[in-house]
């Protein structure tokens, strides 16, 4: 049996695939600090040439890079921040009035369910003391590993602490010499197959490009919307948790539910009243309901063909097969499955197997 020339050159594109799917897969902690630079790489290089361009050329590349690498870092460092006055002040929070609450959801539970004839009690004390202990348990089991892990021969702190000094001068090294490393990556396709590869390659960095630019866009409008929102209800960590929630929704409906939660424990321990619940209704709710009907169509657009749920998907699976690196590499891995899917549906429908 005789293949042909196209035949043995896809086989040759699958056998590369595999084989770098297995170097990922063996690789995958060393690998962790390059691929989040070069995924870094591939969405700051834009801004880079941007910065490059200005002032006719002649402001040095190094010197965009460099800022537009402070830049990043500072934005990132604040987001993180976002994080910590939540768990100052609800930790603290939650041991003081989780008992009050509990005392007030059995008062204002007990009563419905006996006029609905369900006979249901609860043994309060009991469930105050397991709750209290689960979360002091599981704080100070939290803090213990941490300390024992940055105690431990310092393997696991000096691991985070090289890749927090290896990424930023990976990004740097990338960021510099991105278009030369692009074009020598082309130089190794064949002369034959470089239309096709450059045309593959131009729409699936169109693709991810739109996705990305999109959904930042939509991520901005959202994190002003849920701040805004819980500040007029009065929450007291509006801006953190709006913030928080709208930058989350990179991830679709997973931020979102993180997001809610966090709302929902905040006006729980704030308010201890109902007016928690209407707050996160009333905000939460027209929220999805302006992200899915308007923002989402609107900005990220229904062509580019991202289905939110292939989304997660992707992130799972990749997440699962290759962990963290596999994460990173989730959504330009759907850009170009997805273009690739494209060509093949149009192939198919061109081609003499469908037509008959």
């Amino acid at each position: 049996m005789q293949f042909t020339n196209a035949q043995k050159t896809a086989a040759a594109w699958v056998a590369i695939a595999m084989l770098a799917a297995l170097l990922v897969w063996l690789l995958g902690p060393v690998l962790t600090p390059f691929v989040v630079a070069a995924v870094l790489a591939y969405m700051l290089t834009p801004v880079v040439d941007k910065l490059d361009g200005l002032w006719g050329g002649k402001l040095p590349r190094a010197l965009a890079v460099v800022l537009v690498e402070v830049v990043f870092i500072l934005v990132m460092l604040a987001v993180l921040l976002l994080v910590v006055p939540i768990l100052a002040k609800e930790i603290p929070l939650l041991r003081e009035q989780l008992p009050a609450l509990i005392d007030k959801l059995n008062a204002w539970a007990s009563p419905l369910l006996a006029n609905l004839g369900i006979k249901f009690t609860i043994d309060v004390a009991n469930l105050k003391a397991l709750l209290l202990k689960y979360i002091n348990t599981n704080l100070e089991e939290s803090f213990s590993s941490l300390l024992s892990s940055v105690k431990l021969g310092g393997s696991v702190a000096l691991v985070v602490i090289g890749n927090l000094v290896l990424i930023p001068v990976a990004l740097f090294y990338l960021l510099m010499d991105w278009k030369n490393l692009v074009a020598k990556a082309k130089e190794l396709v064949p002369r034959h197959l470089k239309a096709r590869f450059e045309s593959f390659t131009g729409e699936s960095d169109e693709v991810l490009g739109q996705y990305l630019r999109g959904q930042l866009l939509v991520m901005m409008i959202l994190a002003t919307y849920y701040s805004t929102g819980l500040a007029l209800f009065g929450l007291d960590l509006a801006l953190p948790i709006g913030v928080f929630t709208g930058l989350a929704m990179f991830v679709p409906y997973v931020g979102f539910g993180i997001g809610l939660i966090l709302a929902v424990l905040a006006g729980l321990l704030q308010f201890a009243s109902i007016k928690a619940i209407v707050m996160v209704a009333v905000v939460y709710g027209s929220g999805q309901i302006i992200e899915s009907l308007f923002l989402t169509p609107r900005l990220v657009g229904e062509r580019i063909g991202l289905h939110p749920l292939a989304v997660i998907f992707m992130l799972l699976a990749f997440g699962q097969l290759f962990g963290f690196v596999g994460v990173l590499i989730a959504l330009p891995a759907s850009a170009v499955l997805l273009v690739a899917i494209r060509r093949l549906r149009a192939s198919y429908m061109a081609s003499k197997l469908y037509q008959g």
